[in-house]
């Protein structure tokens, strides 16, 4: 039997239209409690529970085929996944699987679609409906973190393509698929204490606010992504590991203005969102986390980006999430907290810093970067045991990236030698480092003698993802590379 909230909602006040509250006798009572507990059932086994996923990234060129990698996916005890499209590959290999599905409009369409209705419906025409209902989709985001991924000109299009994929998933009547749009912590410009939570005000009202209202008018989420690790990267002085892995036992922050009690970093960011809500008028709208997790492993420099910090941030995010009873967090207590963790594999095409490569529960051979169980039913205590935290300690050079363009090297280089200083003086023409004369080794010269020149000032081993970290030393004869000491 399935119980809807409109029908509780009838039941309940046909009771109470029926005798006035003071004269409800103990039956009546007994119907209004049951009714509400079906209420709170329904709500809590369906879209809305603590169950956590996994987000299936594809940025990998050695990545299992979907079919094998939705195995996978059963044996982490996932019970959602959201992919970054709507791969039709995947979709097909997840119906009958029983797990929730969030697919995504992809960034680009983003424009187009927030103006053309037809083309929103052959959209859901196309990915949706071939798969549903035997694939459970379940969320249907509009783009990704497009506040932070894109340039302004896109940000007033986001609410009404969300608007246009609502309309085409009514027309084809998908009425249990809730639409959202990930956005990341930067859309705060005040997170701290976290009541000061503020929206930043390029975006507030114009973008903000009506993506709020049509989540409050569709019941929706605000889908958010939380990094704890980013947090604390950017500012190790003010904000301790444990803290950031919800390890600390002693550790709280207070709240000055609504004396609350913060134990971790998550619960301080995420209740940062929620007063910035309330301030715009929005109070009550759930927040969905659409991405967390820790770094497996990262750049030399990266420090805290490990095995052992990742199995601890998500091994205690699972247990916090999947308790009971409920906790929520200081601001919303008791609130169901639906997430994803980042991710399923590591993928090593993706761009940017060491870390972006290495946030998987697995590695593209299927096996475990660390043991953990997503539904939080095996105690720590029955997981496989986890390595020691080790940070690199010793000297790093900064060299070019295997497979970079070249193109963009020689371009690179000539940015690095134009720091002055003398960077590039020992690759000139009769100096110790000129021959052999090719541009990757002159390149790889100039990156490590930026690096080690320009470290202190915010210089990085990174040049647009053309540079790579490394711990051998690559100086040969006389030519000596500069380094920095980790």
């Amino acid at each position: 039997m399935v119980f809807h909230r409109n029908s509780v909602f009838s039941e309940i006040r046909r009771l109470l239209k029926e005798k006035k509250r003071k004269e409800i006798d103990a039956m009546g009572m007994a119907a209004i409690f049951v009714s509400v507990l079906l209420l709170s059932f329904s709500i809590s086994s369906g879209e809305i529970s603590g169950q956590v996923g996994v987000n299936y990234g594809q940025l990998g060129n050695n990545l299992p085929a979907p079919k094998m990698s939705v195995s996978l996916i059963k044996s982490l005890k996932a019970k959602r996944v959201k992919i970054y499209d709507a791969n039709a590959e995947i979709l097909e290999a997840l119906k009958n699987t029983g797990i929730q599905v969030s697919i995504m409009l992809p960034n680009q369409l983003v424009r187009n679609v927030s103006t053309n209705q037809t083309l929103a419906d052959r959209w859901v025409e196309s990915n949706v409906l071939p798969f549903y209902p035997q694939t459970l989709i379940r969320y249907l985001l509009v783009g990704n973190e497009l506040i932070t991924s894109t340039g302004n000109e896109t940000w007033p299009h986001i609410v009404p393509a969300m608007h246009r994929m609502k309309q085409s998933l009514t027309t084809f009547r998908l009425n249990k698929v809730k639409v959202g749009t990930p956005l990341a912590m930067d859309v705060l410009s005040s997170s701290f204490p976290p009541s000061n939570g503020t929206f930043r005000n390029d975006i507030a009202y114009s973008v903000i606010k009506p993506m709020l209202h049509f989540l409050h008018k569709t019941r929706s989420f605000f889908f958010l992504d939380v990094y704890p690790f980013f947090a604390w990267s950017s500012d190790q002085t003010h904000i301790n590991l444990t803290y950031a892995l919800f390890h600390s036992k002693t550790i709280t922050v207070t709240d000055p203005f609504t004396a609350l009690n913060y134990t971790n970093l998550f619960d301080q960011m995420l209740d940062a969102v929620y007063f910035a809500m309330k301030r715009l008028g929005y109070s009550k709208i759930r927040i969905f986390i659409a991405e967390t997790g820790w770094p497996n492993g990262g750049d030399l420099d990266q420090l805290g980006a490990n095995v052992h910090n990742a199995a601890t941030y998500n091994r205690n995010l699972v247990k916090r999430l999947t308790r009971k009873p409920v906790f929520g967090t200081p601001a919303r207590p008791g609130l169901l907290l639906p997430a994803f963790i980042f991710s399923l594999f590591n993928e090593n095409l993706k761009s940017g810093f060491g870390t972006e490569r290495h946030f998987g529960l697995l590695y593209p051979n299927g096996s475990r970067v660390y043991d953990i169980d997503l539904s939080g039913e095996t105690p720590d205590s029955e997981l496989a045991p986890i390595p020691a935290a080790v940070d690199y300690k010793g000297k790093a050079w900064c060299v070019v990236a295997e497979g970079a363009d070249v193109t963009a090297v020689a371009a690179a280089l000539s940015y690095a030698c134009s720091q002055g200083n003398g960077t590039c003086d020992p690759i000139q023409p009769g100096k110790a480092c000129f021959k052999p004369d090719s541009l990757v080794g002159h390149a790889s010269y100039a990156f490590s003698a930026y690096w080690a020149q320009f470290r202190r000032l915010g210089g990085t081993c990174y040049f647009n993802g053309l540079a790579a970290q490394t711990a051998k030393d690559p100086s040969y004869g006389s030519c000596k590379f500069p380094s920095v000491t980790l």
